[in-house]
């Protein structure tokens, strides 16, 4: 055990405390995969990071750090908070990336781009590996454990860049603001709910995000939540939206109003990739005995 650096940053918001903190060890080199998901289950943070050396296949390709990404419960391929947010620690801390305009991010999912837009970091929105619309059966059950009409979902998909997520679109952002989840109804549905507005408020969307109820590595179950703002989610919700042509090209998307935040999540699509960014601000910078 000894000092490793550590940041504790708070992604898709310029303030600090409303957006959704994601836990960073700097310097991950030498912990076994043990050490990381037990320190993630003690943070208990919904991602806890940790930063290594690119290995040889990624340094290769050019990637700048390896990123592992841990919830309380398992390690994730992807997630796109702790993506930004872990590569603002590594900015911010003093590294330089081998491309001063681009970071290259090495994970689960293989090598992930991240651009500087100013002081805001976008990430390349991650190929989804599951697309279509979702089955009948699940979408009723969708519709209960949101407690609203069937009629009132307006187009449903599978968005599954990686975590699992499918998606409903609503008629309106007040629509979806006003939901009451069932996670028991919902059961195991990693669900993202969307819904336009256009009340002159600068964005163009409201989101919810729904993650079940899940056995952590203990096997204590873990009570189904609500997540603040969705990196993962955003990102293949755009792609959704912009193949149904339900999306302009450039539009910030508000998340976590239900939980008294206010995240906000930049969109871009040049033609070519659709990227999605948000602002950072460190909330908590040290050291932890790990």
């Amino acid at each position: 055990m000894r000092s490793r650096a550590f940041r504790q940053v708070d992604v898709f918001t310029d303030v600090p405390y409303r957006g959704n903190p994601v836990a960073v060890v700097l310097e991950g080199d030498g912990l076994t995969d043990d050490e990381m998901a037990s320190f993630a289950r003690w943070t208990n943070l919904s991602e806890t990071t940790f930063l290594l050396s690119p290995t040889a296949e990624g340094a290769s390709g050019g990637a700048d750090y390896l990123l592992r990404i841990f919830t309380p419960s398992g390690e994730l391929p992807f997630a796109g908070h702790p993506t930004l947010g872990s590569c603002h620690a590594w900015l911010t801390a003093g590294a330089t990336p081998k491309d001063a305009d681009r970071i290259v991010q090495e994970c689960g999912a293989g090598l992930v781009e991240i651009r500087r837009d100013g002081a805001r970091l976008a990430f390349a929105a991650p190929p989804r590996l599951r697309e279509g619309p979702l089955d009948d059966a699940l979408v009723d059950r969708i519709a209960a454990g949101l407690g609203i009409d069937r009629a009132a979902i307006r187009a449903h998909a599978w968005v599954d860049n990686g975590p699992g997520w499918c998606a409903v679109l609503l008629r309106s952002a007040d629509d979806v603001l006003a939901l009451a989840a069932d996670f028991g109804i919902l059961g195991d549905t990693k669900l993202g709910v969307v819904g336009p507005r256009d009340d002159g408020s600068g964005t163009a969307f409201e989101v919810r995000a729904f993650f079940p109820a899940a056995p952590d590595a203990d096997g204590v179950v873990r009570v189904g939540f609500e997540d603040p703002v969705t990196g993962s989610l955003n990102a293949s919700v755009a792609q959704w939206l912009r193949d149904e042509d339900e999306a302009p090209a450039s539009y910030v998307a508000a998340q976590g109003a239900a939980l008294q935040r206010a995240g906000r999540v930049h969109v871009d699509d040049d033609g070519e990739r659709i990227w999605v960014g948000g602002d950072a601000v460190t909330c908590i910078a040290g050291v932890v005995a790990l």
